[in-house]
């Protein structure tokens, strides 16, 4: 549904008698300083924030609604959900201030290479090739939204990326980074060290490890998302078909879920990989659900957010991978990349209502939605090249080669308050 900003200060009538009027001017001032004291404590902080404080924007009245179960209790300095609605501050044209500025362009990962290509959303044409660490894998926004950070796994480092000018600016040094993370409330990041099975918390702004955390069911962590309050966040364990339910202030895994390795949906396409790869995660707009991309039994799962216990699947083409959800908040994006297609789920009815086909086939893998909602552009993962999606009709209007192996998409900018990490899942 649309986003509903409530929360501004009505006015009633003037008192135009004379014995009344210094009355009114009392009340008005002490009404203007009750809504200053409120913004103050509720808006994300001002225009020099660290990553480990909400990032600059403009300010957003609170929601009136009072907050639905699966937003109660949000841990500290994370800011409001608003309108019990994830996504209501992703919507068209709802850019950060720190961000407005920022050349519209895309950032693509080469995980067989050492480059970034940026790309013109504009003209579709490449605006300059970055280097980068060997096996890039995902470019990721920074909680503050003021620096994209490339993922090398092979050469042990991450490399940061300034927006505003789309150059290289400095590398941290990262055993095996595979994605990227952040705590809602900005001040850990969660690094997913895939090919060592380890969850490393460090410091949002210096990388310094805070703690590292292994689970030994969960091969490959991969891909997280967190719940509506930030208490905690699944993490898809890739190799061993396994979800993990981790606390974010303890920073322990508080459950797990063994995945059945064979479909149970209807209409799944027949399996190739003979085993359940849980991919990309995310929450729905209610909170109340983690869709899970599993491109092993080609399924999408469901996952009660409260019980954590699967729900339903839902039958998918070929190697279901990454889930964007629509700039209006009503439909789920996801990437087919075995079948060269993207499935379109209504989240009010948990309904696959379009399938978007590529002209020929392709392999369409991670990505994002463009700021005005128009466009869906994913990576083309075996074919080296990025597609375009027009997000109304379900077209292809762009196919632009980069050569490579081109990964995890940073579609920039986004519209948020804040990342989250991965490649732009944006609150």
């Amino acid at each position: 549904m649309a986003a509903r900003l409530s929360g501004a200060v009505r006015h009633g009538p003037v008192v135009a008698r004379a014995s009344l009027r210094s009355a009114a001017v009392t009340l008005l001032c002490a009404t203007c300083l009750l809504t200053a004291c409120h913004s103050s404590t509720s808006a994300p902080e001002g225009a020099h924030a660290s990553p480990s404080r909400p990032p600059a924007t403009a300010t957003v009245p609170a929601s009136s609604a009072r907050p639905d179960p699966p937003f109660r209790h949000r841990i500290p300095g994370m800011p409001p959900v608003i309108d019990n609605d994830v996504y209501s501050q992703t919507r068209k044209g709802m850019l950060a201030p720190q961000v407005r500025h920022d050349p519209s362009y895309l950032y693509v990962p080469d995980s067989q290479g050492s480059t970034v290509t940026v790309i013109s959303q504009r003209t579709h044409r490449i605006v300059r090739v970055i280097r980068t660490g060997y096996l890039s894998q995902h470019v990721v926004p920074s909680y503050d939204l003021r620096t994209l950070i490339t993922n090398s796994s092979y050469a042990d480092e991450l490399v940061e990326i300034n927006p505003r000018t789309g150059r290289r600016t400095r590398s941290i040094a990262m055993p095996r980074p595979y994605n990227l993370y952040y705590t809602p409330d900005g001040k850990t990041a969660v690094v997913m060290i895939e090919q060592d099975n380890t969850i490393r918390f460090a410091d949002a702004h210096t990388f310094r490890t805070i703690k590292d955390l292994r689970y030994p069911g969960c091969l490959g962590p991969n891909h997280a998302d967190f719940s509506g309050n930030g208490r905690f966040f699944v993490v898809t364990c890739e190799f061993s078909g396994e979800l993990l339910k981790v606390s974010t202030l303890r920073r322990r895994v508080v459950g797990v879920l063994h995945l059945d390795p064979h479909p149970t949906a209807q209409h799944a396409a027949p399996m190739t990989m003979g085993r359940s790869v849980p991919q990309d995660v995310r929450v729905s707009p209610d909170g109340r659900t983690f869709y899970v991309a599993d491109m092993g039994t080609n399924e999408l799962r469901l996952i009660d957010a409260r019980t954590f216990r699967q729900r339903r699947t839902l039958g998918l083409p070929r190697m279901p991978h990454g889930l964007y959800p629509s700039r209006n908040g009503k439909d789920l994006y996801i990437s087919d990349r075995g079948a060269g297609e993207v499935s379109v789920l209504d989240f009010a009815t948990d309904k696959i209502i379009d399938t978007w086909k590529i002209p020929g086939g392709g392999s369409p893998d991670m990505g994002g939605v463009s700021a005005d909602g128009r466009t869906l552009w994913l990576s083309g993962r075996y074919d080296g090249v990025v597609y375009g999606f027009d997000t109304r009709t379900g077209r292809l209007i762009a196919k632009i080669p980069v050569g490579g192996s081109p990964h995890g998409i940073a579609v920039w900018p986004q519209p948020g308050r804040y990342s989250l990490g991965h490649t732009g899942n944006m609150r």
